[in-house]
């Protein structure tokens, strides 16, 4: 039986520091294991990887995940995206300054940070909120959700 599906991150030689950076914005989060790339057998364009960061299991918010230490050959895209139930304004206020750093990539509550990664950081009451008159009106005119406008 299946335990659980684990989101397998691609990046671009810097999963480490990505990893560090989610670990910090999300509370209950951790590094789980690490395993690094070995220092012999690799192809010629993998050399100036060995010693470094293969994979890194960790989890945010108590949700499991893998990041990938690779190249370039990949790069995330809006077609995937995370989504941030927040209680409240203070808690969408919180992960959009955390996250948000793509200012073109901002609509309707969606942002994208530093490592290209997409993120809908939305009330856990949306759906009340789209049962409002205007509600998708309004929606479509923001970056940041702000609950009050709606």
């Amino acid at each position: 039986m299946l335990k659980r599906i684990t989101p397998n991150l691609w990046f671009d030689g810097n999963a480490k520091e990505a990893v560090e950076f989610y670990t910090s914005v999300f509370p209950d989060s951790k590094v789980v294991t690490t395993v690094y790339y070995p220092n012999e057998g690799l192809l010629d364009f993998q050399k100036d990887l060995a010693g470094k960061e293969l994979t890194i299991e960790f989890e945010l918010s108590g949700n499991h995940f893998a990041a990938i230490n690779a190249g370039p050959e990949f790069k995330f895209n809006e077609s995937i995206s995370f989504s941030i139930p927040c209680k409240d304004q203070e808690e969408i206020d919180y992960y959009w300054e955390k996250l948000s750093s793509v200012p073109e990539s901002e609509q309707c509550g969606w942002c994208k940070d530093q490592y290209g990664l997409s993120w809908q950081i939305v009330p856990e009451n949306m759906e009340e909120l789209m049962k409002r008159p205007n509600a998708f009106a309004s929606l479509m005119q923001m970056k940041k959700i702000v609950i009050a406008d709606f």
